[in-house]
């Protein structure tokens, strides 16, 4: 059985397209992570609060963020998103978060194949509803845990790219030497 983190490709297109592995779907309570040890999804935590994601939640296979855990991507379609599907998805930007003061960057991306959203092609497509809707999900949802998030820049795609390849060049630096 392969692991998904490290079983499954970045994508043939990286870093514009790329695969996300799904962990979390829109509109869930629940916090899932892949195990880094069996690669099953394993449940970290219901959320404390009354918020739900308000996006497909995954990471980018074969990518080490600066956390230490795969590279995290928040993917927009129309749809709620089965946990541990593989979505083709095309970054458009990315959300740099500092959370308990270690950085932990969000890329952006949309579904590449929902024809609802696949006309975006920048962060600057999205409707700037949609940039309040998730600075305010991510700085609140860990209040009643005593935990403090912030939303430092929301990145054009051009950074988002370089932080992918720089998670690829870390993954690849940490497993593959």
């Amino acid at each position: 059985m392969l692991h998904p983190w490290h079983g499954a490709t970045t994508g043939d297109d990286a870093p514009r397209n790329v695969n996300a592995l799904i962990e979390i779907p829109q509109g869930s309570r629940t916090k899932y992570e892949i195990d880094k040890e069996t690669g099953l999804l394993r449940l970290d935590r219901v959320i404390y609060s009354s918020f739900h994601y308000p996006v497909n939640y995954g990471f980018i296979p074969r990518t080490l963020g600066l956390d230490g855990d795969p590279l995290d991507i928040l993917v927009l379609c129309s749809q709620s998103i089965q946990a541990l599907c593989l979505v083709e998805a095309t970054v458009i930007g990315n959300m740099q978060m500092i959370d308990n003061g270690e950085e932990d960057d969000k890329i952006i991306a949309i579904a590449t194949n929902d024809p609802s959203v696949s006309h975006m092609r920048d962060i600057e497509d999205l409707p700037k509803h949609f940039f309040n809707e998730l600075r305010n999900y991510f700085e609140q949802y860990k209040v009643l845990e005593n935990k403090q998030v912030i939303i430092d820049a929301f990145q054009p795609r051009e950074t988002a790219y370089k932080i992918v390849e720089d998670a690829i060049a870390l993954y690849n630096d940490t497993f593959m030497s």
